[in-house]
């Protein structure tokens, strides 16, 4: 019960948030003004909270809603191409139920997989700027609190990188640096899960081959084999501070 009351509570807050008037204003004025080929949906509008499996071993982190993906879905990776590659790889991997996310009734379920982002809102030009993640980070912490059996966090992109290692340095972790390539696995000693990066699955890095799906495939074995390795090991979860 304090779980699920944790979880109401913390997407509650996020849904509600209005900490950036920026994004704020930059979300709403995508919602009302409409991409053409959205023009007869009803936008969310708002920021995003994450999605997926509660009892989750992989945190999947992006950089932010996209502005006629999720802020209009409602639901992270959903709506957009990068949902789609992204989807599409999960369900290869045999940690979705179906290949597709198109919207938020769309029947999809994550297994032992939770998707979230640094920022919760759809920034301009897909930048935001450092005090906007500051604001969200709080969010993503919370989140990880609620995800006890955590062994792996795949970050998408520099900023996701970034972001998190900015959360870990919040917690007092020592971070050692690291320099973003894809397809690197950082080891943490437990209680704290391994960290593998990835390119970011946008249509800016699909589509010029930057990130194949092979690529994501591989990256996303290499989490199933980290999974397998610390679950013989019974490794301690993600320290919940909440």
């Amino acid at each position: 019960m304090r779980s699920i009351a944790g979880w109401n509570l913390l997407q509650q807050e996020i849904v509600n948030c209005r900490a950036c008037p920026r994004l704020v204003a930059y979300r709403e004025e995508v919602a009302r003004v409409r991409k053409r080929a959205y023009r007869d949906w009803e936008y969310w509008g708002r920021p995003v909270p994450g999605f997926g499996d509660r009892e989750a071993w992989l945190l999947i982190v992006g950089l932010a809603p996209a502005a006629h993906g999720a802020n209009r879905t409602g639901r992270m990776f959903t709506g957009d191409g990068s949902g789609a590659t992204l989807t599409a790889a999960l369900y290869r991997a045999g940690l979705a139920s179906q290949p597709i996310s198109d919207h938020r009734d769309d029947g999809l379920d994550l297994w032992g997989v939770f998707e979230t982002a640094v920022v919760r809102c759809a920034p301009p030009g897909n930048r935001p700027f450092r005090q906007e993640i500051e604001n969200c980070l709080p969010f993503l912490e919370r989140e990880m609190a609620l995800l006890p059996n955590l062994q792996a966090v795949l970050a998408l992109g520099q900023v996701a990188l970034d972001g998190y290692r900015a959360l870990l340095r919040r917690r007092g972790v020592n971070v050692p640096p690291i320099p973003f390539r894809h397809g690197a696995v950082v080891p943490f000693p437990p209680p704290l899960p391994t960290l593998l990066v990835s390119y970011h699955p946008s249509r800016q890095n699909t589509q010029t081959g930057r990130l194949t799906p092979q690529m994501l495939d591989e990256v996303l074995q290499a989490a199933i084999r980290e999974h397998e390795t610390r679950s013989k090991q019974c490794a301690s979860p993600w320290l919940p501070l909440y």
